[in-house]
Formats: C-alpha cells, sequence, structure tokens
C-alpha cells in the first residue's frame, strides 16, 4: 500500500515538474489526494503568474530566451498542470522555430496552449487551426479555393486527431478545401520596427464553400464543421486518450507504431475514450479521472523516462536556485562560448523546446536515452545539486539531518526527499553500501563525508531519470 505522500509525489511528477519537500509537507496536510487533483484540472482557482518582471529580465529575442522563459514558469507556477498542458500540446502539435523564424508567433502560441488546455478537443483544435504558426507551418496559408494544399488536412487527420486507417484520401481533400482562406494577415516585419505576432484572418473569397462530403457526411463544411465532425469519431478518442496515456501514465511505442501494436493499457484505453466521447472530449474530465484512477495510481512503480525539460525543470525546481529572475536560465536551451553559440543541455539529451524535429514531435521513452544522453543527463543532475549553498539543496539537507541510524532509513529518507523517488533493489543496495562508507568516512573524522553526498548520489542515479 502506497502512501498518501509518496501518490502525491507521483501526480506532481507527472501533472507537473515535481514538488519540494515543504509543498509535498502543504499538500499532504492541507488535502485528500482527490482534492489536490480537482485544484490540478482548475488551475484558474490560483492567480495565473505576473511574468512582467520575468519578461523584462530575461529581454531580447532569441529562442533561447524564450525557453529559458518558459523553464522559469515551469520551475515556480502555481499551475503546473496548465504548463504540464501546454508541453503536452506542443508535443502533439509541434510547430519549429526552424521554419518560421518569426518567434513571436510561437511565443504565442504556448500562451494559446495554457488557455486552451483545460477546454475541450473541439476549442483546442479549432484555436490551432486558427493559429498562425501552425497555418505557416503547414502550409495553410497556400491553401487556396482553386488550388488546394493538403499538408494541413493530412496532418490534422494523421497526427493531430485521429491516425492512420481512419479515414480516406478523400476525407483528406475535402477536409481541406474546408480549410481554404483560412490564413494570417503578414506581420510588420521584425526589424527595424519591431516584434509583432501575426494575426488570424478568413478570406471568404477565398474559401471552397461547395458541398464536401467528410467521414460519411456531407454538406458545405467549413473548418468548424470538420472540427465537429472528428470529435464524435471514436478513432479521435481513441488517438488523443493513447497520447495522454503516454505523456502521462506509461511509455508507448511512436505513434508511427499504433495502427499495428496494441496499447500497453487497453482497459485503461477504454476508460478515458468513453469519458471523452460522453463529454466531448473534455479536458477536465478526462484528466481528473485519469489522476485518480487505479492504472495512474499504480504507474508509480512504472519506469517512464523523463523528457530532457521534465528532467531539468524537475531539478532547478528542487535546487530552488531560479525562484527569482536570475541569470543563466536561458542557456539550458543555447549556451554562449566566445561570443558563439552552442547547444545547452535539453538540446544535448535530444530535445530543443520550440524547435521540435518535424510534424510528429519527439520520439519519447527509451528513446530519450543513449550512450551519450544518459551521460548528459546524469552529469547534469550531478552538477546541479553539487553547490549546497542552493536554498533548495539547502532545505533538503537539513531535512535529511545527519548520516546517523540505520543505513537503509537513511537511504529511504533521501530517497523521500528527493520526491519519492523509486529505486531498483540493485540501486538501493548500492546506495545503503555508501550510506555505510560515509558513516565510517564520518566516523574516522573525515569532515568532508555528509548527508550531502547522500543525496547528490542519490540525485545521480539512474533511477533519478524517471518519472
Amino acid at each position: 500500500m502506497k502512501s498518501v505522500r509518496s501518490l502525491v509525489a507521483h501526480l506532481m511528477r507527472r501533472a507537473g515538474f515535481g514538488a519540494t519537500p515543504a509543498e509535498l509537507d502543504i499538500l499532504t496536510r492541507d488535502k485528500t489526494y482527490e482534492e489536490i487533483v480537482d485544484d490540478l484540472i482548475h488551475p484558474e482557482r490560483v492567480p495565473a503568474m505576473d511574468t512582467s518582471l520575468v519578461d523584462r529580465y530575461y529581454g531580447g529575442e532569441l529562442v533561447a530566451i524564450h525557453v529559458g522563459k518558459w523553464l522559469y514558469r515551469m520551475v515556480n507556477t502555481q499551475r503546473p498542470l496548465e504548463e504540464k498542458m501546454a508541453l503536452f500540446l506542443h508535443h502533439i502539435f509541434p510547430v519549429a522555430w526552424g521554419k518560421s523564424e518569426h518567434g513571436p508567433s510561437i511565443y504565442r502560441q504556448i500562451d494559446m496552449f495554457r488557455s486552451v488546455a483545460m477546454t475541450d478537443m473541439r476549442t483546442i483544435l479549432l484555436e490551432l487551426s486558427r493559429d498562425p504558426a501552425m497555418i505557416f507551418w503547414l502550409d495553410n496559408n497556400e491553401n487556396h479555393k482553386n488550388e488546394i494544399n493538403e499538408n494541413y488536412g493530412r496532418e490534422l487527420l494523421e497526427l493531430f486527431s485521429m491516425g492512420v486507417g481512419n479515414y480516406t484520401e478523400d476525407d483528406i481533400k475535402n477536409a481541406s478545401r474546408a480549410f481554404t482562406g483560412w490564413t494570417f494577415r503578414q506581420p510588420l516585419s521584425l526589424y527595424p520596427v519591431g516584434h509583432y505576432p501575426a494575426e488570424f484572418e478568413f478570406i471568404p473569397e477565398d474559401h471552397d464553400d461547395g458541398p464536401k462530403t467528410f467521414l460519411g457526411e456531407t454538406g458545405n463544411f467549413n473548418g468548424d464543421d470538420i472540427i465537429d465532425i472528428i470529435v464524435k469519431q471514436p478513432a479521435a478518442a481513441r488517438f488523443i486518450c493513447r497520447h495522454l496515456y503516454n505523456f502521462f501514465v506509461e511509455d508507448e511505442v511512436q505513434v508511427p507504431s499504433w495502427a499495428t501494436v496494441p496499447a500497453k493499457n487497453e482497459a485503461a484505453l477504454e476508460h478515458l475514450s468513453g469519458i471523452f466521447l460522453d463529454t466531448h472530449g473534455d479536458m477536465r474530465a478526462i484528466l481528473g479521472a485519469l489522476f485518480n484512477a487505479d492504472y495512474f495510481k499504480q504507474a508509480i512503480d512504472l519506469r517512464k523516462v523523463k523528457s530532457p525539460t521534465e528532467l531539468v525543470a524537475g531539478v532547478l525546481k528542487q535546487t530552488g536556485e531560479f525562484q527569482t529572475p536570475t541569470p543563466g536560465l536561458h542557456e539550458f536551451g543555447v549556451t554562449t562560448l566566445n561570443g558563439s553559440l552552442y547547444e545547452g543541455t535539453m538540446a544535448i539529451m535530444g530535445q530543443r523546446l520550440l524547435n521540435p524535429p518535424t510534424v510528429e514531435g519527439w520520439h519519447t521513452g527509451h528513446e530519450w536515452i543513449d550512450s551519450g544522453t544518459l551521460s548528459e543527463r546524469v552529469g547534469f543532475v550531478e552538477r546541479q545539486f553539487a553547490d549546497g549553498s542552493k536554498p533548495g539543496v539547502q532545505d533538503i539537507v537539513a531535512r535529511a539531518g545527519s548520516l546517523d541510524g540505520e543505513p537503509g532509513q537513511v537511504v529511504e529518507r533521501c530517497l523521500d526527499l528527493l520526491g519519492g523517488i523509486k529505486v531498483s533493489d540493485k540501486t538501493l543496495a548500492a546506495l545503503t553500501a555508501y550510506t555505510e562508507e560515509l558513516q565510517g568516512m564520518k566516523d574516522s573524522g573525515q569532515d568532508r563525508a555528509g548527508v550531502h553526498n547522500l543525496l547528490q548520489m542519490v540525485a545521480s542515479t539512474v533511477d533519478y531519470q524517471f518519472a
């Protein structure tokens, strides 16, 4: 039987970016698990973060600056699920800086994801289809009444809502016809006049208003109608809910294999899909059911690989060095050396936030890890916990107390303080042996041996890489 504290720590890792020991104290003292879930899916109960100081402090239009500002929000937000859902939507509806190079539109898209995260799938897909960054990314600005461009219509069905095998080529063509005339007003030049976002624009005279047949229904459909039809489909419910299961519960195979590889938990997928269809894709209802389900609580024992963003944000939250705007945060996206730009920590780990590799997004799970990225990941965690002067590290060390006591209990205390980490029997044995070694060094008068060493070792284990 898992303790309430360990379940809440699990919830905060999956529905957010972890929780500090102080936050876990407050959460488990004042609320039940179910009440915490209810607060997470109602982020409006907490005031939105005032980012005016952050925006002034982290100035400039370098994409890494905006990665840094987003990391700051992930680390410090009182609305963790809102930021986690923005990351989820950025992953399944990817738009990359590499094509547009128009930062204001991409940053505004992330704000849009925050605003729609707890609505319903119709609203999410409608706002996505009206989003200038997405329109440019998939060429819908080139989709005209007399010259159809099928890029957006195809990806809307294949990667964004239903998956391969649930539509025909004619469905793609007619969906694309329905989105003709959906474009954006060209923004002012970035330089020298300033940085302006693009705005959605519908051009009626460029819209094909003829009859269209889509997924068995016929009418003079616009894009709104196409989305209405999509969200009624059991295939759409299953596709979106498998994404949610993969992101929040358990690593699945990659999307191209979904048509041929069975889901890891068919019962869970049927549960979530049923709620999707009953509520017309209401995300609060779906997420609330997911986090309260036994399969989510039991997933505390599943080794789900943290994405680079989840790892970096979670560590920075625990170490506490960016509780206020502080230099260097953007360097986790891009770093500089002798005036030149180089990949930052997250990019070396395989995730360039705001610049996903393809329209498919990032491959997840164990594909995040190879010999090179694992070395970078473990080294990053070790470096971040090495400095005992960081406020979060100081607090954890103070709570951990001394090395005195039964070695296994000392290790369990440190595992709890670092977020309720679950480790393998092999790792637990190694940490216990290391604790005994540290105790022996301390007894022999070596002042450098202390609980901070053990905490740093715990954070440096491979097990820490799992959510």
